[in-house]
């Protein structure tokens, strides 16, 4: 265990605030540490309500990280393409992609380890064979590496945007223009870290995003297409609520009452263009709408 003091320098309304900005960890993990009374305020146990004064000084126990090792399950898979060097998988909305915040099981890494021959290890035990992510309730393409030289490779592309990301969504609203790009810089939400925001450039890193609109409807909504030049966490959720217009069913950054009974963001990974790393060949996938966003566009009305 590891053992933090910090004093605060100002006043805070409240301890858990203090300690997400301080600590740099998410609002439930502060959540935890409360819970589990490794939170002392002036050397007293403390509530997550609970007010800062100036110079008190706050006692956080932290606990040994845990080690964990992804395994193999035997968890249904939409693999659309595979050869010696990597996977094209359609992934399902509500999965996510490796373990993590509290995940340990039913991920797309472990459905992977059943269902493929051999994975990269760049990303360790954790995260094999995983070059890039996409959110768990969004649906559609991501590329798996199957060995080390190809995720080099995949992961170039990604950095020097040679690998093309296209995304549908259906957004609240009738946006004004039919295309434009969006660049802000994004980063974590000051008042919510688990969230993404729209930040200053010196709080967040660069995220441009282009939009075009793919049919209007009468009932106030827009299937809208993205193309991303950078790869930042929740970019097109976070660039839909900038537009004012966020993703239908974005439980985080979308309207609270929404019209329809979803289990998620209408937000898919459409498109999926890659020059594969062995032979030099430009290749190009996409992956048709799921059925449930299907079924919302077919009780709309096209414009």
């Amino acid at each position: 265990m590891e053992i933090k003091k910090i004093t605060a320098r100002k006043e805070y309304s409240r301890a858990d605030v203090f300690l997400s900005e301080n600590l740099d960890i998410t609002r439930s993990a502060v959540k935890k540490l409360f819970q589990n009374g490794n939170v002392l305020i002036n050397d007293k146990s403390a509530k997550p309500s609970q007010g800062l004064a100036e110079n008190d000084e706050v006692e956080v126990t932290l606990p040994d990280a845990v080690e964990y090792v992804a395994k193999p399950e035997d968890i249904p898979l939409d693999i659309i393409y595979e050869d010696d060097d990597l996977a094209i998988i359609n992934k399902p909305q509500g999965m996510t992609v490796h373990m993590g915040n509290g995940n340990i099981d039913g991920t797309l890494v472990n459905a992977l380890l059943f269902r493929l021959d051999k994975l990269s290890g760049i990303n360790g035990v954790i995260r094999p064979g995983i070059v890039h992510r996409i959110d768990k309730d969004t649906s559609g393409l991501l590329v798996v590496a199957k060995n080390d030289k190809a995720h080099l490779d995949l992961s170039k592309q990604i950095e020097e945007k040679t690998c093309k990301r296209t995304y549908l969504a259906l957004l609240e609203g009738n946006l004004k223009d039919d295309s434009g790009t969006v660049t802000t810089y994004i980063g974590r939400d000051p008042s919510d870290r688990v969230k993404m925001a729209v930040v200053s450039h010196d709080k967040g890193k660069l995220a441009i995003t282009d939009y075009t609109v793919v049919k209007r409807y009468n009932e106030g909504f827009t299937l809208c297409r993205f193309d991303l030049h950078t790869g930042r966490t929740h970019q097109i959720r976070v660039h839909a609520k900038y537009l004012l217009h966020p993703v239908v069913g974005d439980p985080v950054y979308g309207i609270k009452k929404q019209k329809f009974n979803l289990n998620g963001q209408l937000l898919h990974a459409w498109r999926l263009r890659l020059v594969h790393p062995t032979t030099g060949e430009e290749l190009t996938f996409e992956a048709p709408l799921p059925e449930y966003f299907t079924a919302v566009l077919n009780k709309l009305t096209e414009r």
